[in-house]
């Protein structure tokens, strides 16, 4: 036997790939999960929900075009199957669903709730998943699932409550905006399963994204035409941070954790974002931090991790 062959494998040990993607996929669902921070801080300035989710998508769109066009290459020389008509239409379907109705609703609800209560709410959307699952394809809920939908429902009450307590009406109205979002975002995950396994995820992200930036485009000059586009250098500077560092950038954190550790852990690790939200909307907002809003995490918190460990 030759010497080379008792040679260990080059290249990370098994504990180093394994730090590694957990580190990406905590980082990337704290900065994904800050999204919300930076939205209200730049509702600051005078615009309306559709001018933030529109130069998100204008400043995020470049990137998201340049790594379709790559994909769209590699499936031109044969390295990626190529998409037939259907599968183009199932895309461009999601990229409306999953990444501009979602969000739009989702920054619609933030001007009038708190980023805690916001992100508690979109946290919900593997029990709609769960819940939508069951109906449709009349899959059967465990006991244990019962109780982490339950505890789940609970913590983001517990919350609402404590923030009905200030906002009024203004919290029905943003919550009810929030929880659409959510269960748009629901069926937007179900919806991707299929086509995500048969088509790859880097290559649906990046075609449902640029898809989803011409239709916000559309939505964004229709309303506001190119008036729309004067607006105080804050507003382009936190729209550029909303756009690359939490629009982009967590997409291939999160993708490149999956790849190190799996989805289970990852969807786990997510969990880190309600909790990351509450201290930096505290800190950057000083969006008030109560024993009523942590219990309420807490408890949210429990339930996907509940449901994420029976999944």
């Amino acid at each position: 036997m030759s010497s080379t062959s008792a040679r260990p494998p080059s290249g990370p040990t098994t504990g180093q790939r394994f730090w590694t993607g957990f580190g990406l996929a905590v980082v990337g669902a704290i900065l994904f999960s800050s999204k919300a921070v930076v939205a209200k801080l730049t509702y600051r300035y005078g615009v309306d929900a559709l001018t933030v989710i529109g130069f998100r998508m204008m400043l995020s769109a470049p990137f998201f075009i340049a790594i379709g066009a790559w994909q769209a290459w590699a499936a031109h020389k044969g390295r990626l199957p190529r998409l037939g008509l259907k599968d183009a239409l199932r895309v461009s379907f999601l990229g409306f669903l999953g990444y501009y109705l979602s969000s739009y609703l989702d920054f619609l609800g933030l001007q009038y709730i708190t980023a805690g209560l916001e992100r508690l709410i979109l946290f919900l959307s593997p029990t709609f998943v769960l819940l939508i699952t069951a109906i449709w394809l009349k899959r059967p809920i465990g006991k244990r699932q019962w109780f982490a939908l339950a505890l789940s429902y609970t913590g983001v009450i517990l919350v609402f409550v404590h923030d009905l307590s200030f906002g009024g009406d203004d919290v029905m109205l943003g919550s009810a905006f929030v929880l659409a979002a959510a269960l748009t975002y629901a069926f937007y995950l179900i919806a991707s399963g299929e086509l995500l396994k048969r088509i790859g995820s880097t290559r649906l992200v990046a075609y449902a994204m640029t898809v989803s930036s011409i239709v916000t485009m559309i939505h964004f000059f229709a309303v506001h035409s190119w008036e729309g586009l004067r607006q105080a250098p804050e507003v382009y500077q936190l729209s550029l941070v909303h756009a690359v560092l939490q629009t982009v950038l967590p997409v291939f954190l999160t993708m490149w954790g999956v790849a190190r550790i799996g989805a289970p852990l990852v969807a786990q690790l997510g969990m880190i974002g309600p909790v990351s939200v509450l201290f930096l909307a505290a800190w950057l907002l000083g969006e008030p931090i109560t024993v009523l809003q942590l219990v309420g995490t807490a408890i949210v918190l429990a339930g996907i991790l509940v449901l994420g460990r029976r999944s």
